[in-house]
């Protein structure tokens, strides 16, 4: 695929994200300069502060987005969802405001603080494995013994659409940027973002970060079979599994993965 040509699933998604429904619940975020990164590296750097979230993250926009469409059967039965925190916290925020039953499946080994977090928005935390793939099999087993609706945190057109707001802002607020550096879990926000990003502006770099000891999309675009283990800092994106929509976003848009 050339940069000046959206296939006919990335104008899907263009039209999504335009119409997603993120602002009845997330807030427009800032994009704050980055002065002492620019000077290291030479150049302008920005960061978007979506820590500035009701929960401290993007992950707000996809879960309000999804939720805000499901029927008003799904909407009484609940919904559930694996999660290190993040997505956890969005489901349960929006969950409580909309009086919607929320589960939550979390690896053992996620921080108490999230634990704590997504517990006081009044959600059901169950903890089960210690990685995500692990708390993700356990909660479809849940999925289908109670009636639940399962709500992907990556891999979901309306989660995907949610996410892609975030480079919508960042365009409009700074339309001199050149490349965009978005962190890849199960590609998600990646593939938000870069759809968005690729639509306003045909050229622009979009690179994706993965840590190092999850280079799971890594391994699939460089076509290489690496192990995705160990302890990590950044437990949000530590998936084995790049998502089975994500990856043909990440494949036909990202410039390039590093690690």
């Amino acid at each position: 695929m050339t940069h000046q040509d959206i296939p006919i699933m990335l104008e899907h998604y263009v039209k999504k994200i335009l119409s997603a429904r993120v602002y009845e619940a997330a807030h427009e975020t800032p994009l704050s300069p980055a002065p002492l990164l620019s000077r290291r590296f030479g150049n302008h750097i920005f960061i978007k502060r979506e820590d500035l979230q009701p929960v401290y993250s993007f992950k707000i926009r996809g879960a309000y987005n999804k939720m805000a469409q499901l029927t008003d059967e799904q909407k009484a039965c609940g919904v559930i969802a694996a999660s290190a925190g993040n997505h956890a916290q969005g489901l349960a925020y929006h969950g409580k405001r909309l009086g919607v039953p929320v589960t939550i499946v979390m690896p053992t080994t996620t921080p108490i603080i999230k634990v704590t977090q997504t517990r006081s928005h009044g959600a059901t935390v169950v903890q089960f494995g210690e990685k995500f793939d692990d708390a993700y099999a356990h909660a479809r087993e849940l999925e289908a013994a109670q009636g639940l609706t399962f709500v992907h945190p990556f891999d979901e057109p309306d989660i995907i659409a949610g996410q892609g707001t975030v480079a919508l802002e960042m365009l409009e607020d700074a339309p001199e940027i050149d490349t965009l550096v978005i962190p890849i879990g199960g590609g998600g926000l990646f593939s938000g973002m870069g759809t968005a990003a690729r639509a306003m502006k045909p050229d622009i770099r979009l690179i994706g970060v993965q840590a190092e000891l999850y280079p799971s999309m890594y391994g699939f675009l460089k076509s290489t079979d690496l192990a995705c283990d160990g302890d990590t800092l950044a437990e949000g994106i530590a998936v084995k599994q790049p998502g089975s929509v994500t990856r043909r976003f990440v494949e036909r848009l990202a410039d390039d993965i590093v690690l």
